[in-house]
C-alpha cells in the first residue's frame, strides 16, 4: 500500500508582488559538431544574454531578469533538461541563438511544446556559414509557422569565425525590440487596472469591453463608483501632513501661475488634490497598473447633485515620472473612463520602457490652408515656409484631464523645468459647475514618437490600433494663441503632425475623438507587440510603404503562408 502523503501548506505572504517576466536563452546544436563549434555556441548564448540583461526596462526602471543554460539542445533529453531549468528560473520569454545546424523537431520544438501555447519564442542568429545556423533558424522558424504557432525570425549578423563573436548593433537593436514586446505582452497577463464610474460619458468609443479585454490581453478591469471616492474625500481619508506637503509643492513650483481667487477655490485646489492621494492609495491596495475617471457629467457637472472639483491635476500627476515624492513610474490614467484610451497609453508605455504618456482630444485639423488663412488674417506676413506645418498641417491636441507634466518640455528635461512651463487656471465653471484647477501648457517642438490609438469591433471580437509615426511642432506665438483660443485656451495643448498620413486622412480615420502619444517608441516594438497580442495594425495613409526598412519588423512567416497578418490574426481568434 503506498504510504499516504500530506499536503503542503504553503507559508503566507504578507505583500504580494506580481510576477516580473523572465527571459530564457538557450541554443540548439547537433551532437556530431566539433568541440570548438559546439563551445561557440555556448558563448554565442551567453553573448546574447548580457546583450539583453539591463537593457530591458519595466515601467518602474527594473531590469527584466535574463537566465541562460550552457547545455546545448541536441536532442530531446537536453530539451527536456533546459526546460526544467528554465521553469525553475521562472522563464516565461524563450529566445533561440543557433549557430549551427540541428534538428527542429528534436531540439527547440521539443522545448517549446513543454511551455505555453502563448509563451513568446524568437531566433536570433547571425547570417553564418561553416556551421549554418541560419539553415536551422530556417528550417526551425518554417516547421513551427507551418503549424500555426507564432514565431519571430531575427536573422541578423556575427562573425562567421572566432569563438567569441559578437552580434552587430543592429541585430541586437532588433532583439531587444522583440524583447520589449514580449515583456509587456507577458507582464501585463493577470494584472488590472481601476476604473471610477460607468461608461464614458456614453462615448461608445471608450467602453470597458472586459471579456475582449480579458481574452485578449490578459488583463482585468476593476470598477468602483465614484461614490466611494467622493465619500472618502468627504471623510479626509488621506494624510493631511502629505496633503500640505503637496500643496506646497505646487506652490512653490507654480506661484501666481495656479490661479486661486478665494478661499473657496483653495479649498477645492486641495480636495482636487486629496483625490490623487486617495486615489494612488487605492490604485496601491489593488496592485493596478493603470486607471481611469469618468468625472462627466456625474461627478462635477451635474447640477442636480452637489459638483465637486474637476480631476485634472491627479490625472496629470499619474501620468507623469514625478510627483511630491520625487521620480516614479507613470501610472497610465486616462480622463472620462476612457478604457480603451488607457489601453493605448498603458501599452506604449510598458513598450517603451516607461516613458509618460500623453491623453489628448483629436480636437481640431488644421489643413495647411488653414493656418495660412489664420496667420493673414491676424497680421502675420512672414512665415517659415519650410516648416513641416506649413506644408502640411497639424493636429491640435488638448483636452481637460490626462495631460502628462512631461509634455511641457522635452524629453529629458527636469521637474524644475517642466513645471516653470505650466499653468493651473481655474476651471471653466459653465463646462464644470464643481470648479477646481486646469493644468495647461503648450508642448515644444521635436518630440518623436508614436501617435496611436485602440479600437475595438464586436463583428471580429478583436482590437486594432489605427497608429503613425508623429513630431510636436510649434508654430510662432502670436499663431500658437490665436488656435489655442480657437479651441480652449485654457487646456494643454500638443501641436502633432504625422509622418505619412495626410490630413484629409487623419480627419476621416481617427476611430475616436482621443489619441494619445509616447515618445521614442520604436516602429518595430509596437509592430512585434501587435504579433504577440493579435491586434490588428491598422495604417491606412497611402504614403506608407508596406514596409521600411531599418524602421519596420519583418513580417513573420506564420502571417504570409496563412494569407497576410489580418488573415492569421482572424484565424487565431477563432
Amino acid at each position: 500500500m503506498a504510504k499516504k502523503i500530506e499536503a503542503l501548506c504553503l507559508p503566507d505572504i504578507k505583500k504580494p508582488a506580481p510576477k516580473i517576466p523572465v527571459i530564457g536563452v538557450f541554443a540548439a546544436s547537433d551532437p556530431r559538431i566539433d568541440t570548438p563549434s559546439r563551445t561557440r555556441c555556448r558563448n554565442i548564448v551567453k553573448m546574447a544574454a548580457d546583450a539583453i540583461s539591463g537593457a530591458v526596462l519595466l515601467p518602474d526602471q527594473t531590469p527584466v531578469p535574463v537566465v541562460y543554460s550552457t547545455t546545448l539542445v541536441d536532442g530531446e533529453a537536453q530539451a527536456d533538461l533546459i526546460a526544467q531549468q528554465f521553469r525553475q528560473a521562472g522563464a516565461d520569454i524563450l529566445v533561440c541563438v543557433p549557430d549551427t545546424w540541428a534538428f527542429p523537431q528534436l531540439t527547440a520544438i521539443s522545448l517549446m511544446q513543454q511551455f505555453p501555447s502563448d509563451t513568446p519564442i524568437n531566433i536570433t542568429c547571425g547570417n553564418s556559414g561553416p556551421r549554418p545556423g541560419v539553415v536551422y533558424a530556417h528550417a526551425l522558424s518554417g516547421a513551427v509557422s507551418q503549424y500555426g504557432r507564432l514565431i519571430s525570425l531575427n536573422v541578423g549578423n556575427w562573425p562567421d569565425t572566432g569563438l567569441n563573436p559578437r552580434m552587430t548593433a543592429q541585430t541586437a537593436r532588433r532583439l531587444l525590440d522583440w524583447c520589449y514586446a514580449a515583456v509587456a505582452a507577458v507582464a501585463l497577463r493577470g494584472r488590472r487596472v481601476v476604473i471610477f464610474g460607468h461608461d464614458s460619458m456614453g462615448m461608445e468609443t471608450a467602453l470597458a469591453h472586459i471579456i475582449p479585454t480579458r481574452n485578449t490581453f490578459g488583463l482585468e478591469i476593476t470598477r468602483l463608483d465614484m461614490k466611494l471616492l467622493a465619500d472618502m474625500i468627504k471623510k479626509d481619508a488621506c494624510s493631511k501632513k502629505e496633503l500640505t506637503e503637496l500643496r506646497r509643492w505646487f506652490d512653490r513650483h507654480l506661484g501666481k501661475r495656479l490661479e486661486i481667487k478665494t478661499d473657496a477655490d483653495s479649498k477645492r485646489f486641495d480636495q482636487s488634490l486629496a483625490m490623487y492621494l486617495i486615489t494612488r492609495d487605492l490604485m496601491c491596495d489593488l496592485h493596478a497598473v493603470g486607471g481611469g475617471f469618468m468625472s462627466q457629467l456625474e461627478w462635477g457637472s451635474d447640477a442636480r447633485g452637489l459638483p465637486l472639483p474637476v480631476a485634472d491635476v491627479m490625472e496629470s500627476l499619474f501620468n507623469s515620472t514625478f510627483d511630491h515624492n520625487g521620480p516614479r513610474a507613470p501610472l497610465p490614467y486616462a480622463t472620462e473612463a476612457d478604457v480603451q484610451g488607457l489601453l493605448t497609453m498603458l501599452f506604449m508605455t510598458y513598450l517603451s520602457g516607461g516613458n509618460p504618456p500623453l491623453f489628448m482630444d483629436f480636437r481640431k485639423v488644421w489643413e495647411a490652408w488653414e493656418i495660412k488663412n489664420l496667420a493673414r488674417k491676424i497680421g502675420l506676413k512672414s512665415l517659415d515656409k519650410k516648416a513641416d506645418w506649413y506644408r502640411k498641417g497639424l493636429v491640435d491636441g488638448d483636452n481637460s484631464g490626462s495631460a502628462s507634466f512631461n509634455w511641457a518640455g522635452k524629453p529629458g528635461a527636469s521637474v524644475k523645468q517642466l513645471m516653470s512651463k505650466v499653468s493651473m487656471p481655474l476651471a471653466d465653471e459653465h463646462y464644470f459647475p464643481g470648479g477646481g484647477n486646469s493644468v495647461t501648457f503648450i508642448t515644444p517642438k521635436g518630440i518623436d514618437g508614436i501617435a496611436a490609438r485602440l479600437a475595438y469591433s464586436s463583428l471580429n471580437g478583436m482590437f486594432s490600433l489605427i497608429w503613425d509615426q508623429a513630431l510636436t511642432t510649434e508654430v510662432p506665438q502670436k499663431l500658437a494663441q490665436a488656435m489655442c483660443r480657437l479651441t480652449t485656451p485654457t487646456w494643454p495643448h500638443t501641436f502633432v503632425v504625422p509622418r505619412y498620413a495626410s490630413m484629409t486622412e487623419y480627419k476621416q480615420y481617427p476611430p475616436a475623438n482621443h489619441f494619445h502619444m509616447t515618445w521614442n517608441l520604436p516602429v518595430a516594438r509596437l509592430q512585434y507587440w501587435m504579433d504577440l497580442t493579435g491586434v490588428l495594425s491598422v495604417t491606412p495613409w497611402a504614403a506608407r510603404p508596406k514596409f521600411i526598412e531599418g524602421v519596420d519588423r519583418p513580417e513573420p512567416l506564420v502571417h504570409l503562408i496563412n494569407g497576410g497578418e489580418n488573415a492569421y490574426k482572424q484565424l487565431i481568434r477563432r
